[in-house]
């Protein structure tokens, strides 16, 4: 396994701090894991997708009207 150093903000390290039983760099993987798995589903579905960029724009411009009007 290797190493990598990762820079947070002083009020995040302070918080993190607060959970001493956390380990943080396990948190920290399965971050990146997730995120990963998130853009290799959406690179594979934009690779297969025939939408064009135009039309995927419209159908996220409903889909967001909707979702603001089923939270209200």
């Amino acid at each position: 396994m290797v190493s990598i150093t990762l820079a947070v903000p002083t009020d995040l390290k302070q918080k993190m701090d607060l959970f001493e039983e956390i380990n943080w760099s396990a948190v920290a993987r399965e971050a990146f894991v997730q995120k990963i798995s998130d853009l290799e589903f959406i690179k594979k579905f934009k690779s297969e997708s025939t939408l064009t960029e135009e039309e995927a724009i419209h159908f996220g411009r409903e889909l967001n009207k909707k979702l603001a009007k089923r939270r209200n």
